[in-house]
């Protein structure tokens, strides 16, 4: 239940369940894993289809154990290994689970509407092990821990305030913009975006 088109170097997975609010279940995750790892692109643009990114985790997988997959670190940790740019188109909602896939992107944007929100404590699951660090590492620990921790729902402008996104894009234009950042890094040697990438992630290049 995604989608993956290749327009030249730059690869892009929609999820693809609107019906479902683009709930991930454990083949999903499987799907995104694979979708980046196997990938030759240069830049890869994470989106959804519908008004939702992703509501998170699919209700009766998490009945069935999904929360305790290990397929949510390897689809996030495949994002995260990719070594073009990464950005995360949100077109609406992002919530749950799905927070990791969107973490482990290079740069994140998102439409006016979107609200963002992590119900782990209300729900009485823990986050997937990577993504309160990555989380704490964009907005700080504080404002991480209203999240996961008092559980509060923020809109795209507070997102964009703390760091959580980097942009807000009118829906008509979301896909669009992500091309625009994209640019330089589709026509740039690749070694050279995998080397800035591990300088700005702080790793030896």
């Amino acid at each position: 239940m995604i989608r993956v088109e290749d327009r030249g170097d730059c690869r892009t997975i929609t999820l693809a369940r609107p019906e479902k609010a683009n709930a991930l279940t454990e083949p999903m995750l499987h799907d995104i894993a694979a979708a980046v790892s196997q990938s030759t692109a240069r830049v890869l643009i994470l989106t959804g289809e519908g008004r939702v990114f992703s509501a998170g985790a699919d209700l009766d997988g998490m009945k069935a154990g999904l929360g305790l997959s290990p397929a949510w670190e390897a689809a996030s940790g495949a994002i995260a290994a990719f070594p073009g740019l990464s950005i995360a188109a949100l077109n609406g909602t992002l919530a749950g689970g799905a927070m990791g896939a969107a973490l482990a992107c290079d740069i994140r944007i998102a439409v006016p509407g979107a609200t963002f929100f992590y119900p782990v404590m209300r729900l009485g699951y823990r986050p997937q092990p990577s993504d309160p660090g990555r989380l704490a590492a964009l907005i700080g620990p504080s404002r991480a821990k209203m999240i996961l921790l008092a559980g509060q729902r923020i809109d795209a402008e507070t997102a964009l305030g703390w760091g959580l996104i980097d942009r807000i894009c009118e829906a008509q234009a979301l896909i669009d913009s992500a091309m625009s950042l994209a640019e330089h890094a589709l026509s740039a040697d690749p070694r050279h975006v995998a080397a800035l990438k591990r300088m700005t992630n702080g790793d030896t290049p």
